[in-house]
């Protein structure tokens, strides 16, 4: 697991040196090479600590630190990006840390753990359910209330599928859960349209049906950075234009080809190693999800054996919404390529993440002893 993470992260480091190149002032390589530093040092503590007594033992704590925590981008430490108050940066710290990145490791633990006992009492009951949806609606409805970061939020609410379906919880309540979010969505859909986040919603829908009535919009308004990412991959070709000579990833322009360390760090990687790097982005990736699947169907307890899945739900989410962003077939929500993308507090969070899946790795029983387990 360790190599994996060195090996994306490694790999990300290329990618960035080359999206921050025309820049001669960006320290987005030196700090993301502190961060992978960090990573790898919590990443080594994590995979020491029991993470199932740790949450039986603290679980108000951890509570209370999801909320508290992400409650800090409204103080005076709290900094804005991309009209995201989504940071906060603490006096004499190198890095800003974007708090729902970091609670989204200490969620998934909680949320497992919540739902293992949840288990022993009927998973699928009303109350059950009433408890889990609270959970979870609370977290992320904080996050898109005080950071306006729906992007984030969504991951919570996909962590919120990925572990109670994974836990047992009946096709019937996921059913009621469409309906529920189909007829909301009609209700206030009139209400929001015009705003830019459902405008970046349309204009993919537009992109992809092939709507020649908002072209400008696709490619001037809401879809422009859609529009340049694809672009840049597609001239990308086979095997790229090489590296450093990308047109768009080395133009002096910051409009060119935007956010290109981060969101868009997938169509800098097309431009320039073309469809064979893509392919093996994506195939480190899926190696890394993989992994934490394998982990899960030999963890020691239904507690770490949800938790590594939550794990390999976050990871295959984000990486999903980001290339699809980037393929301009999903909107842009603004998160990150997990171990690509520039960022202190993703790369350290990514590396925590797989640091928790390795503690539940070592704690594994051998085959023989599995099954008493479950006694």
């Amino acid at each position: 697991m360790l190599a994996l993470c060195l090996l994306a992260s490694g790999y990300g480091l290329v990618l960035i040196y080359t999206a921050t190149r025309w820049n001669d002032n960006s320290r987005s390589v030196p700090v993301q090479c502190l961060g992978i530093f960090l990573g790898v040092v919590v990443y080594i503590i994590l995979s020491s600590v029991d993470l199932e007594l740790l949450v039986e033992k603290s679980w108000k704590w951890l509570l209370a630190f999801n909320l508290g925590f992400n409650l800090l981008v409204r103080t005076p430490i709290g900094v804005t990006h991309g009209g995201n108050r989504s940071w906060i940066a603490i006096p004499g710290f190198p890095l800003e840390i974007q708090p729902a990145e970091v609670t989204k490791l200490t969620f998934i633990l909680l949320f497992a753990w919540q739902c293992a006992k949840l288990q022993k009492k009927g998973i699928s009951r009303p109350s059950s359910v009433f408890q889990m949806a609270a959970h979870t609606g609370l977290t992320a409805g904080l996050i898109a209330v005080v950071s306006h970061d729906l992007g984030m939020a969504l991951v919570y609410l996909f962590l919120f599928l990925v572990l109670t379906w994974t836990s047992g919880v009946k096709l019937r309540w996921f059913a009621l859960g469409a309906v529920v979010c189909v007829v909301g969505i009609i209700l206030v859909w009139p209400h929001i349209s015009d705003q830019y986040f459902a405008r970046r919603v349309t204009v993919v829908i537009d992109h992809i049906t092939g709507n020649q009535a908002t072209l400008y919009e696709q490619t001037q308004g809401a879809g422009w950075q859609q529009s340049r990412s694809i672009l840049a991959i597609g001239s990308g070709g086979l095997s790229g234009q090489g590296y450093l000579q990308g047109i768009q990833t080395q133009s002096p322009y910051e409009s060119s080809l935007p956010s290109r360390s981060a969101d868009e760090i997938f169509a800098v990687c097309g431009e320039e190693f073309g469809l064979v790097g893509c392919i093996l982005v994506i195939l480190i990736l899926a190696a890394i999800i993989a992994r934490c699947v394998w982990v899960a169907r030999r963890a020691p307890s239904p507690m770490t054996a949800l938790a590594a899945m939550g794990y390999a739900g976050m990871l295959f989410f984000q990486c999903v919404l980001n290339i699809g962003m980037c393929l301009y077939v999903l909107p842009i929500v603004g998160l990150t390529l997990p171990f690509f993308s520039y960022g202190g507090t993703s790369i350290i969070t990514m590396f925590a993440a797989m640091g928790a899946v390795s503690s539940i790795k070592t704690r594994s029983l051998p085959s023989w002893l599995r099954d008493r387990s479950q006694l």
